[in-house]
C-alpha cells in the first residue's frame, strides 16, 4: 500500500483537517471563554483558568483512553473487525464512567481544597468553588461521549466525529454569551453562566451521539457492550491504555503544577499565562491534529502488515510536524500586537504576557515534535509505554522539581521561572527522536481473541 506523495499527502489532508477542525473549534471556545468573561474582571478570568484545571486533568484521562481505544481500533479497523471494536468500546466506558463519577464527586464535596491547590487568594477561590460545583455535570456526559467520538475516528469517521464536537462546541459558546451577559432575558451569571453552558452542551452532544449511533452502520454506543467481557481484548487494552493513560495524566498533572507555581507568583501571572493558553492553543492545533490522525493512518497500515509503508509514512508524518511547529511560532509572533492590545489587564500583567508569547513562538516547535512522535506515530504501534517514561521523568524529575526550587527557594523573577518551566519539551528531544529512529515502536497488536 505504498502511496505516491501527492496521493499521501492528499489523503492525509482529508483525514486531518476534520480532526483540526475539532481542535481548532475546541480552543475557540477556550478563547470565547476569555474574551467573554474579560468584560467581567480579571478575577473571573483567573479563577475560571485554575478551576478549568481539573476539567484539564480529566480530559487527559479521557484522552489516553480515547487513545487506547484509538490503537487498537485503528489496527481491528485493518482487519475490518467490528466486533472487536465495539468489545472494545465497552471496556473504555467502563473507565469512563468510573472517572467520570470520581470526579464529579470531588468538585460537589471539596471543591473549596481543590481551588486552594491553585491559589491562596480569597476571591479567587470563592469564584472557582462556584463554578467547579456546577461544571462538574458536565464530566457525567463528557466521557461517554468522548469514548464514542475515538471509535468514530478509528474507523474514519472523522467527518461526523468533528460535526458531533462542533455541536457541543458552538452551543457552548452561545450559552456562554446568553448566562454572561444576560441576553434574551436571562440573568447575569459570570463564572457560574460558564459552567452552567459547559454543562448544558455537553449533555446535547450525548443525547446527539446516541441519535448518530441509532443510524450508523459501523460503530454503535450501547451501554450493553459494557457487560460483555472479553479477556484478551481487556488484558490488551489495560496494556496498551495504562501507559497512555499514565504518559498523559503523568503530564497533565504535571503541566498543571505549573499552574500551581504561576498561581503562587501573583493574580498577574495568572492571568497572562490564561491568554497564553489560549493562544497557544490555537498555535497546536494542527500539530495536535496530526498526532492523532498519524495514530489512525499509520495504525490501520500497521493492522494490515503493510510495515514499509508505515515506516515511510512516518517519515512524512515527521516532516509535517515540523512544519507545523515553525507554522504555529509564526502565528504567536503575528498574533501578539493584536493580543496585547486587546487584553484588559494590569501593566504588570501585560508585561508578563509579552515575553512569554515570544517564548512561546519557539516552545510550540517542541510540543508539535514530541506530540506527534509521542501521542501518534509511537502508539500507531502499540507503543505506549516509551512516552510514560520519557514523560514521567521529564515532567517530575526535571521540570516541575526545577520550577519549585527557581520559584521558592531561589526566589527568581517570575519571566525567569516561566522560561525555565518552557524547556521541558526540548529537554526530552534527544530520546524521542532516537526512540523514533529505531523503529522499536512499530509492531501489529492484533490477535485472534474468541
Amino acid at each position: 500500500m505504498n502511496t505516491s506523495s501527492k496521493t499521501f499527502y492528499r489523503q492525509i489532508f482529508a483525514l486531518t483537517l476534520p480532526i483540526v477542525v475539532q481542535n481548532l473549534l475546541s480552543a475557540m471556545v477556550s478563547s470565547a471563554d476569555v474574551i467573554m468573561l474579560n468584560s467581567v474582571g480579571q478575577s473571573a478570568i483567573s479563577s475560571v483558568s485554575l478551576a478549568t484545571q481539573y476539567s484539564g486533568v480529566l480530559f487527559m484521562i479521557f484522552f489516553g483512553l480515547g487513545t487506547g481505544i484509538t490503537m487498537l481500533s485503528a489496527q481491528y479497523w485493518g482487519k475490518k473487525d467490528l466486533h472487536a471494536i465495539e468489545l472494545i468500546q465497552g471496556i473504555a466506558l467502563r473507565f469512563v464512567l468510573i472517572c467520570s463519577v470520581l470526579f464529579f464527586l470531588a468538585a460537589q464535596l471539596i471543591p473549596g481544597p481543590m481551588m486552594t491547590l491553585f491559589t491562596n487568594d480569597p476571591e479567587l477561590i470563592e469564584l472557582g468553588t462556584g463554578y467547579l460545583r456546577l461544571v462538574s455535570f458536565s464530566y457525567l456526559f463528557w466521557g461517554i461521549s468522548e469514548a464514542y467520538l475515538a471509535c468514530l475516528r478509528s474507523v474514519e469517521r472523522v467527518t461526523i466525529s468533528t460535526l458531533l464536537s462542533t455541536l457541543a462546541l458552538a452551543l457552548n459558546v452561545g450559552l456562554n454569551a446568553v448566562f454572561i451577559f444576560g441576553l434574551f432575558g436571562a440573568p447575569k451569571l459570570g463564572v457560574t453562566g460558564v459552567a452552567l453552558a459547559t454543562s448544558i452542551s455537553r449533555g446535547i452532544q450525548l443525547a446527539a451521539c446516541f441519535l448518530v449511533s441509532i443510524r450508523s452502520p459501523d460503530v454503535k454506543l450501547r451501554f450493553s457492550c459494557i457487560f460483555r467481557h472479553n479477556r484478551i481484548l481487556f488484558s490488551d487494552f489495560v496494556h496498551l491504555s495504562l501507559p497512555a493513560l499514565g504518559n498523559d495524566l503523568s503530564w497533565s498533572v504535571g503541566f498543571s503544577m505549573y499552574s500551581v507555581i504561576l498561581g503562587h507568583l501573583g493574580s498577574d501571572m495568572v492571568a497572562a499565562n490564561s491568554i497564553v493558553v489560549v493562544v497557544r492553543n490555537f498555535a497546536t492545533v494542527l500539530s495536535f491534529g496530526l498526532a492523532n490522525s498519524s495514530t489512525i493512518w499509520l495504525g490501520k497500515l500497521i493492522g494490515q502488515n503493510e510495515m514499509d509503508a508505515a515506516k515511510k509514512d512516518a517519515g512524512r508524518y515527521m516532516k509535517l510536524t515540523v512544519a507545523t511547529g515553525i507554522l504555529g511560532g509564526l502565528l504567536i509572533l503575528a498574533a501578539s500586537p493584536f493580543v496585547l492590545g486587546y487584553a484588559d489587564l494590569t501593566p504588570k500583567a501585560l508585561q508578563y504576557l509579552k515575553y512569554m508569547l515570544l517564548i512561546n513562538t519557539y516552545y510550540v516547535l517542541g510540543i508539535a515534535v514530541n506530540t506527534t512522535l509521542i501521542a501518534g506515530v509511537f502508539r500507531a504501534g502499540g507503543d505506549s509505554r516509551f512516552g510514560f517514561i520519557c514523560d514521567t521523568i521529564d515532567m517530575w524529575a526535571y521540570a516541575v522539581p526545577m520550577g519549585f526550587i527557581v520559584a521558592f527557594l531561589l526566589k527568581l523573577p517570575p519571566m525567569v521561572v516561566y522560561f525555565l518551566l518552557c524547556t521541558d519539551e526540548f529537554a526530552k528531544w534527544p530520546w524521542v527522536i532516537r526512540h523514533y529512529r529505531s523503529f522499536q515502536w512499530m509492531k501489529n497488536i492484533t490477535k485472534e481473541y474468541k
